[in-house]
């Protein structure tokens, strides 16, 4: 009964329903907007570090993230490379270069990979396809899902399989494209071999490398490794399994910049202006039927009775509310994924957790609401 009779005041006054509607669509829009692109922000600022080859890592300590890495000697890799259970070492070069536009001659900033191109640092056949090509002068191949400000890139090497442009005044030659992603602090990268890549960069010295891939043999833990080489390097690298790895950039990214603050700041935003959505329309429902609740008490319903059709009108808007808000949200997901390349998707453990965030704000709105109900005395009214 408490559910026919919320649902009937609730379309009595069709108007106010469909701005409470859009209202609690508005937060739930809001909220997973938010949490969309501070996960976008997680996810993409970690792809190298997911889908590079390696068991442990090695990472100068005075690096902040892996787009502007510093240096360190790179015989600490070989020094790694003693410890028995050690299967391969991959040193590799990366620093953001200047990117010449062909079409335009506008110049951009892009993130450079090198490395050896007999060493597989991608467990992917189609990027092991192109690792022989990089072993020609200035050949590199370029992120086909960097953003578009690079120019058509991907088209012009797909028809004419070879397209002359220039990095750091230098001329070179895309010879051939994979598919990796943007994030917040990268718009674009290319591989190329480390021969080419000190070529780029002549200041920089063949000894010193910016990380290190350690690939370990079948059966050993990483954990363990990463103990023993922590012991046995000096403390002028920093020894990281993958997950250590990751959890490091996303640390930085949640912590060290203000992006990640800025979204979870969002969320609550909009979690906190639904409430008071919500807590609006449902005090000025209970004012209006005051003396209806006052007639239900005074025929012997408890003020539970009647405080739980307010929280069922409660309940009743937040799960209408959510469904066009999602709806939305999802169009939105797309068109920015398309804009961006930044992973943006919604997932179900998200939508899970927003639709539990909306029935708790909706929740909350009942029970400031409800407050005038439990107080209510049927004499007064009458």
């Amino acid at each position: 009964m408490q559910t026919k009779v919320a649902w009937l005041q609730l379309k009595h006054r069709p108007v106010r329903l469909i701005v409470a509607l859009c209202g609690i669509g508005f937060a739930v829009l809001l909220i997973l907007m938010q949490l969309g692109f501070r996960s976008a922000l997680f996810e993409s600022a970690v792809r190298f570090h997911e889908k590079l080859n390696y068991d442990i890592a090695l990472f100068s300590p005075d690096s902040v993230f892996i787009v502007r890495p510093q240096a360190f000697s790179q015989r600490r890799l070989y020094q790694a490379k003693a410890l028995p259970e050690v299967e391969q070492v991959m040193p590799v070069n990366i620093f953001p270069g200047v990117w010449k536009n062909p079409w335009n001659n506008g110049r951009r900033s892009i993130n450079t990979l090198g490395f050896d191109p007999g060493d597989a640092i991608f467990d992917n056949p189609e990027f092991d396809k192109l690792r022989p090509m990089l072993k020609a002068r200035d050949a590199m191949v370029f992120d086909s899902a960097s953003r578009p400000e690079f120019g058509p890139v991907s088209e012009s090497v797909t028809r004419d399989k070879v397209l002359v442009t220039e990095i750091n005044n230098r001329e070179i030659s895309v010879v051939g494209l994979y598919k990796m992603g943007t994030s917040f602090g990268l718009d674009g990268s290319v591989f190329m071999s480390s021969d080419n890549w000190l070529r780029l960069f002549p200041d920089r010295s063949r000894e010193d490398i910016q990380l290190g891939l350690i690939t370990l043999k079948a059966g050993a833990n990483a954990n363990e490794v990463r103990d023993k080489l922590k012991a046995y390097l000096p403390g002028d690298v920093l020894v990281l399994t993958k997950r250590d790895f990751v959890e490091r950039e996303t640390a930085y990214w949640n912590s060290a910049t203000p992006i990640g603050y800025i979204f979870t700041f969002g969320a609550i935003m909009g979690f906190v202006v639904g409430a008071i959505i919500v807590y609006q329309i449902l005090f000025a429902g209970v004012s209006e039927h005051l003396s209806e609740y006052a007639t239900l008490r005074a025929m012997g319903y408890s003020s539970t009775f009647v405080s739980g059709i307010v929280v069922q009108q409660a309940v009743l808007l937040g799960a209408l509310g959510y469904i066009p808000g999602v709806a939305v949200v999802m169009w939105l997901y797309s068109l920015a994924a398309g804009a961006t390349n930044l992973p943006l998707y919604l997932t179900q453990d998200r939508a899970v957790t927003v639709f539990i965030l909306t029935m708790i704000m909706c929740a909350i709105s009942a029970l400031l609401s409800v407050r005038k109900v439990a107080r209510l005395d049927p004499a007064e009214v009458f």
